[in-house]
């Protein structure tokens, strides 16, 4: 395990990435490469419980022939104040440099920002995909149980089946400036956007979830390698 300080939020937070491969004597790079994000919404703890556990699941006992990039919470301001927003209250899922961007919110809950990438948690964020070249996306929320998915998704069919979550292409409303259409839309990025139960209890999470999107990680490793 390598530990990576992507950068700083505007207050100077930093936000780290955890990142993790199999032993030494294997070719990495042709390994799937597999990005894991938390605590995109501050408020929103059960994602970040579900990244931490995969942290130290993954810390002790990583036995996946994968390259994955963890990132347990891409937005610590927000973790930090309990908030679904940075400490500028710009929701960073509609913030992202998308065609559908729109300066006009929703709700004052969903601001998108001043402009598309106005904030450097998403600037951090384009930068490691950039980087990273990730072949699909795990990014870790919690509102109804869901598991949306933009993109051919087979992962999602084995933590649906563990879990007893729908899976579903539309999240019910509109998002310019999500991950989900900035990387699985327009990218071809498959991306999971895995919605945990909102205010359900961590056990379940450590048991239940954890376990399942490990198995998920498991088909992830049956994909082959398509970008370079």
């Amino acid at each position: 395990m390598k530990i990576l300080n992507l950068g700083f939020t505007s207050l100077g937070l930093p936000i780290h990435a955890y990142h993790f491969l199999p032993s030494a004597n294997t070719q990495t790079e042709d390994l799937i490469r597999v990005l894991i994000l938390g605590g995109v919404h501050g408020e929103e703890v059960e994602g970040v419980v579900a990244a931490r556990c995969l942290l130290e699941h993954f810390r002790t006992n990583y036995s996946l022939n994968l390259n994955i990039k963890l990132v347990p919470e891409l937005n610590p301001e927000g973790v930090l104040l309990k908030l679904r927003g940075n400490s500028n209250k710009v929701d960073l899922n509609r913030n992202l440099p998308t065609k559908d961007w729109s300066p006009i919110a929703a709700t004052e809950r969903y601001n998108p920002g001043p402009a598309p990438m106005s904030e450097p948690e998403n600037k951090l964020l384009v930068h490691l995909i950039d980087t990273f070249n990730p072949d699909v996306i795990f990014s870790l929320h919690s509102w109804k149980p869901m598991l949306n998915v933009n993109g051919d998704l087979p992962e999602a069919q084995i933590i649906a089946e563990k879990t007893g979550y729908i899976i579903d292409p539309d999240i019910g409303y509109p998002t310019p400036g999500s991950l989900g259409t900035y990387a699985g839309i327009e990218r071809g990025i498959p991306t999971l956007t895995y919605e945990l139960e909102r205010g359900i209890a961590f056990k379940p999470i450590v048991d239940i979830h954890v376990p399942a999107i490990i198995a998920g990680l498991k088909q992830s490793e049956k994909r082959t390698r398509k970008h370079s």
